[in-house]
């Protein structure tokens, strides 16, 4: 497994693996034994970089979450496993009460909201320090500078180490970073969005927000992304839900336009000439572009990780490469 250095402070740094495994459904969808089994093996092929949050998966059962930080708390003390795997968690779209959403009752963003979901998720995990944690949603109620302070404040205390951000507008991102900077506090350093090989259409109005959907990573976000080299880019659910493999996962409508066609022609064609899957294929371009990617994914069995952890060694040509950038 290949890694790559995420922070620029030494003393909160980390080095992750181009591969993140995301936890969402563990605990609750996935079961117990699956989960420890997908788990096991991720470590086996030299993962460390596990991601989850304090709202995994309400939806499940009615609840406010806590189910994916639970069970890889238990599966962290039934292996021994310490500091060397950098678990990433996030705050904010924690439904106040059960049978709520993130989307009407969030928790949101306040410095109370902060320090005591930061506190809870630690003790779930059983970790007395954060790796990385993010804002998971935006919280348009609370200003930004209570934000970034609530955050640096549980830094400063030691109890957390890297700051991300994920499902944001790129203009808040970038305000509440120079609010940091002005102030001389940490500021997020790690993005979290909806990322995969097909290019979305912005025109469209999205969940969170009536302008659209600021979860997707578009040109903005790309933008900044290759502006500033101190800053990494986490791309969730980068296969699309099982949207390039499987007729009972239609793409999101997101990708309803003509040049996803063009761009799947593109896909089949790289992927014919490699042996590889069309999933890997969009692993392995994430990985290695000129803005690189760490893609975040899923598994609800050992048999769709391998899949995934081969991607990480499919090493594409620079003419492949240059066919899938230039699709349109």
């Amino acid at each position: 497994m290949r890694n790559r250095t995420i922070g620029t402070d030494p003393a909160t740094r980390r080095d992750v693996s181009v591969l993140s495994l995301g936890a969402m459904r563990m605990g609750s969808s996935t079961d117990e034994a699956t989960s420890f089994a997908i788990l096991d093996r991720y470590v086996e092929a030299g993962g460390n970089f596990i991601d989850t949050s304090d709202n995994y998966a309400f939806w499940d059962d009615g609840s406010q979450g806590g189910q994916s930080e639970e069970l890889l708390g238990r599966w962290r003390r039934s292996r021994g496993i310490g500091d060397e795997i950098t678990i990433a968690t996030k705050l904010g779209a924690r439904p106040l009460a059960p049978g709520t959403g993130y989307i009407d009752n969030p928790e949101g963003l306040s410095a109370k909201v902060i320090r005591e979901s930061a506190e809870r998720s630690r003790e779930r995990l059983g970790l007395d320090r954060l790796p990385l944690l993010y804002a998971h949603i935006e919280d348009p109620r609370v200003e930004l500078r209570e934000t970034v302070e609530g955050f640096a404040e549980l830094v400063a205390e030691g109890t957390v180490g890297l700051l991300g951000v994920s499902n944001h507008w790129a203009w808040r991102v970038e305000r509440a970073r120079n609010i940091a900077a002005a102030a001389g506090l940490p500021g997020y350093e790690v993005l979290q969005y909806r990322h995969t090989y097909l290019r979305p259409r912005a025109d469209l109005p999205g969940q969170l927000s009536r302008d659209g959907d600021h979860g997707l990573v578009g040109a903005d976000l790309l933008s900044y992304l290759r502006e500033d080299p101190r800053l990494t880019m986490v791309a969730y659910s980068p296969l699309a839900d099982g949207g390039y493999t499987r007729s009972d996962k239609p793409l999101n409508a997101a990708f309803d336009h003509p040049g996803t066609e063009v761009r799947l022609a593109a896909l089949r064609q790289v992927a014919g000439e490699t042996g590889a899957t069309l999933n890997q294929v969009v692993l392995s371009w994430l990985i290695g572009g000129e803005v690189p990617i760490l893609p975040l994914v899923g598994a609800s069995s050992v048999a769709q990780l391998e899949e995934s952890l081969a991607a990480v060694d499919l090493e594409l040509t620079e003419d492949q490469r240059t066919r899938l950038d230039a699709a349109r």
